[in-house]
């Protein structure tokens, strides 16, 4: 009678020696998890920078207390000459404008920059200003100036005098898989270095009517204002995009420059400060579903050209 009761017993010890095993070892997953992000932004962060702006916008008004007397239509009736009729003349006026953004030291070749350094970021981060200022980490501020702009694609190259900074390494974007584990680091709303991991939501994002050249990395990795120009990393601190834009009705959709579209037009930049492309001359469509088929074209690729622009190539 003893031996049938014990066997339900050890029956049950034994099952719960794998369950328990499992559950260790879930925790340990995450805590490897949690190192591997950890590790990243050790080794990222210091090359990340704060972006500042600062630009003066000069406009034309009247200001202050707008009274009856300068109404247009009391001018159509009693015209200028009226007695007691206020001449007012517009005013100019200088405001200061402040913008934010992110970037980070680049390097084509991994090392770090001494003397001088290169700061990848967006376009629009730096677009207009008058003083472009940058803030590492530890606290070092330095001024900036423009290396070059390339506002078809949203990308900028800046330079500062900086002795001992280390630079991130470009990685490869287009092995790139949906579902890889990515990194943005950046400075949203102001906070400084600020860490968002996520996931490669898709690739090859275009049609957004934000650049001339889109090709876009969509991510779930938190991007907000002040992300912009920030770098996009893997899970070796390798940059694989640029962090431009968000929807703003969305959450959890942002969108990243690849890092190999950018390439080739930051050599150029830090070279000749532009970027000079071929230019074919023709206006092309995508030719697929109801063009395709008026055209009684099979297949789901191609293009047409719509529209030849005279006198071009």
């Amino acid at each position: 009678m003893k031996h049938y009761l014990l066997l339900p017993l050890f029956v049950l010890l034994v099952m719960s020696v794998p369950a328990a095993q499992a559950h260790d070892g879930g925790i340990e997953s995450l805590k490897q998890t949690g190192k591997a992000f950890a590790s990243v932004a050790r080794r990222v962060s210091p090359s990340v920078v704060f972006i500042q702006t600062e630009s003066i916008e000069e406009t034309r008004g009247y200001g202050g207390f707008r009274s009856p007397f300068s109404d247009d239509l009391f001018r159509h009736f009693f015209g200028d000459s009226f007695p007691g009729f206020p001449e007012r003349k517009p005013r100019e006026r200088r405001q200061r404008k402040v913008g934010q953004g992110s970037g980070f030291v680049f390097s084509l070749d991994n090392g770090i920059h001494r003397e001088r350094a290169y700061i990848l970021t967006n376009n629009h981060v730096i677009d207009g200003a008058d003083r472009i200022t940058v803030t590492f980490k530890d606290g070092h501020e330095l001024d900036a100036t423009v290396k070059g702009t390339d506002p078809q694609s949203d990308i900028a190259v800046l330079e500062v005098g900086v002795s001992d900074v280390p630079a991130l390494s470009l990685g490869d974007s287009a092995s790139l898989e949906v579902g890889e584990w990515v990194v943005a680091i950046g400075n949203p709303f102001g906070l400084s270095h600020t860490l968002t991991a996520g996931v490669v939501s898709a690739k090859g994002r275009s049609s957004l009517g934000i650049n001339d050249y889109e090709d876009f990395i969509q991510t779930d990795a938190a991007i907000n204002p002040g992300n912009s120009g920030g770098p996009l990393v893997n899970l070796e601190g390798e940059v694989v995009g640029i962090n431009t834009m968000i929807i703003a009705a969305g959450q959890g959709i942002g969108f990243a420059i690849p890092v190999d579209q950018a390439k080739s037009i930051i050599t150029q930049l830090r070279s000749d400060g532009q970027v000079t492309r071929g230019w074919l001359g023709v206006t092309i469509q995508d030719l697929k579903g109801d063009l395709a088929e008026y055209y009684g074209i099979d297949g789901k690729s191609g293009v047409m050209v719509a529209d030849v622009v005279a006198g071009d190539p």
